[in-house]
């Protein structure tokens, strides 16, 4: 198996257009130069061949910690050794918002903060996701590389040579001494501005300044301020700050599954974190970038062409609004051997109907707590919802993306009743034109439909899809979405049912995986781990059904599966371990909505 630093052992960097993952022992195993869904240039975390950029003590065993600069996405990493301690603080500098002159530099800054440790940094590019070996070029102390259509320029205070394909350079400071690296993303031919310490001081106070004034509008003051903010910062670094998209994750293909195959590509957006993300950002006083992620969906919206067999709308898109269809990388042998490792993602050629809830949603509350939607928007809102009526009752492949045969998914009919009552709702709270009978006639067919057909009065609970016997965490949405009240008998018997089948401590498993196969890999989905996202909507659902001190035990419980710097992936394996794309922004979008929520219950 091939070696990698556990999932969770890792900090997030970025700056509003792409990110980097920096493991606990110094290594920058993970980044992508320009945007978030480009080919890496660093990618030893799916393959030790990929590229990485090492900066770490010659002491091996050194012991590691990393934190924040508060109230910031600034990370330190410090090195205790035999003879001293050091740190690297590395960041991706935003000066502003919205800055014209935004130039991507990757920094890190070395500092001897006690006594005498010995420093050794190297530097190995692999462009095109490891599958190049670029020539490196030396001139007046920078290193630059092409990767694709950039270029790439490392600039430094202190002396290093190239040998063949990898930088590498020895440091020895004294106590307070620092060092300093700067490696630039550049236009082809563009001038390295290079790398001096005043420049570098500058370059991280006014990062710094910009993600504490970014901060400062948060309007949450409660009981968990510090998860709330660090889960905001997270999600922030998310952002693609030039389309207003939010992707799902910065990474592609960590497993679900150690040794197995349900390794995605998420970092796209999808239409699904719509309702999620607009919800957390508006609560949280985040204005802007809900505005920004709705202007984002607008935009999809005016973009849908003909009716197809998947709708007007995909379930998500990359960055441009575009496809990004799934293919693997053969030369990759995965995180610890997962494989296959793969980019795009195959979801978008599915049809998934409760996206249209999830974005009509989002467009409803950002119509009630935001700036409102346009006349424009309204006309392709009503156009999409026109379609839904006429194909809720489809059978699809469902919130989970199951690729084997489609079902009809009891999630896929509340989102869509949801999308149909919400159209309802904005039309009569702003007057705008519509065929309201029509709205209600179908709203009221989806209800029945669900309390009729999704309903198994043998097991007293709804069930995942129709004339099935499996559960699925998912219908722990019916009361936060308004379709069922918390305390209505049909959704207590559900919640007692999830919590014997699906629910192992706080943790819960999205369905029955021994009982549904989602047609990916031999195991039927059994190997996988909870999802993160699942256990924070049971927290929420044991709020809202009034049993506060167990929903306040079991979100201090998710909080023990964080990482040492409060970020969660996708999933949580059996012996707790994190699995799947790291962080991942739905797991902290529910964390903020379970806590908001517990919060305003607790006296």
């Amino acid at each position: 198996m091939t070696d990698a630093p556990a999932i969770a052992d890792h900090g997030l960097i970025g700056d509003l257009r792409t990110a980097a993952l920096v493991a606990t022992d110094g290594t920058i195993d993970w980044f992508c130069p320009g945007r978030f869904d480009g080919p890496s240039v660093f990618g030893s975390l799916l393959d030790p061949d990929a590229g990485c950029w090492r900066l770490a003590p010659v002491d091996d065993g050194a012991r590691t910690h990393q934190y924040y600069v508060p109230e910031t996405n600034i990370l330190v990493t410090r090195f205790m050794t035999e003879h001293g301690v050091a740190e690297v603080h590395d960041f991706l500098p935003v000066r502003r918002a919205h800055d014209p002159d935004h130039r991507q530099r990757l920094v890190r800054r070395v500092v001897n903060v006690r006594g005498s440790v010995a420093m050794s940094m190297r530097v190995s590019p692999r462009p095109e996701y490891g599958s190049v070996t670029p020539t490196l070029s030396q001139d007046a102390g920078v290193v630059r590389f092409a990767d694709g259509d950039v270029e790439l320029a490392l600039s430094s205070t202190v002396e290093v040579r190239v040998e063949d394909s990898d930088v590498l350079a020895e440091l020895d400071l004294g106590e307070g001494e620092a060092a300093l690296f700067v490696l630039e993303v550049l236009e082809p031919g563009e001038d390295a501005a290079g790398c001096s310490e005043d420049d570098v001081d500058d370059l991280f106070e006014s990062t710094a300044a910009f993600w504490r004034t970014w901060l400062s509008q948060c309007t949450y003051t409660g009981r968990w301020r510090e998860r709330v903010n660090r889960s905001a910062l997270t999600l922030k670094l998310l952002c693609h700050e030039p389309s207003g998209g939010i992707v799902a994750a910065p990474t592609t293909s960590l497993p679900e599954e150690i040794g197995g195959e349900r390794n995605w590509d998420y970092r796209f957006v999808w239409v699904r974190d719509a309702a999620f993300s607009v919800y957390a950002l508006l609560r949280l006083g985040f204005t802007e970038e809900a505005a920004s992620f709705v202007r984002w969906l607008s935009e999809r919206m005016g973009e849908a062409g003909a009716d197809d067999d998947l709708g007007p709308l995909r379930v998500m898109y990359d960055l441009d609004g575009e496809m990004p269809h799934e293919r693997e990388l053969d030369h990759l042998a995965g995180y610890r051997d997962s494989r296959p490792v793969r980019v795009g993602n195959a979801a978008v050629d599915q049809l998934q109907l409760d996206v249209y809830g999830e974005l009509i949603d989002s467009v409803y509350l950002f119509d009630k707590h935001g700036r409102g939607i346009s006349h424009d928007a309204w006309q392709d809102l009503w156009r999409i919802a026109d379609w839904l009526m006429d194909n809720w009752d489809r059978d699809d492949a469902g919130m989970w993306e199951v690729r084997g045969e489609p079902r009809a998914h009891t999630t896929s009919r509340l989102m869509s009743w949801v999308a149909v009552e919400r159209m309802m709702r904005i039309a009569r709270r702003r007057g705008l034109p519509g065929d309201l009978t029509e709205l209600a006639r179908v709203r009221d067919e989806i209800y029945a439909r669900i309390m009729e057909d999704c309903w198994s009065e043998d097991l007293r609970a709804f069930v995942s899809h129709v004339g099935s016997d499996t559960l699925d965490a998912g219908v722990l949405l019916m009361p936060m979405v308004k379709l069922i009240a918390p305390n209505d008998p049909r959704f207590l018997s559900t919640l007692a049912l999830v919590e014997e089948r699906l629910v192992t401590d706080s943790l819960v498993f999205r369905y029955d995986a021994e009982r549904l196969s989602d047609g990916v890999g031999s195991s039927g989905g059994a190997g996988e781990g909870t999802f993160s996202l699942c256990s924070f909507w049971y927290v929420e659902a044991l709020t809202r059904v009034g049993r506060v001190d167990d929903a306040r035990l079991a979100l201090e419980k998710m909080f023990t599966y964080a990482n040492h710097l409060g970020q969660y992936a996708e999933q949580v394996g059996l012996n707790g371990e994190q699995l799947g794309n790291f962080p991942q922004a739905f797991t902290h979008l529910s964390m903020i909505s379970a806590i908001l929520n517990l919060d305003r219950e607790l006296p």
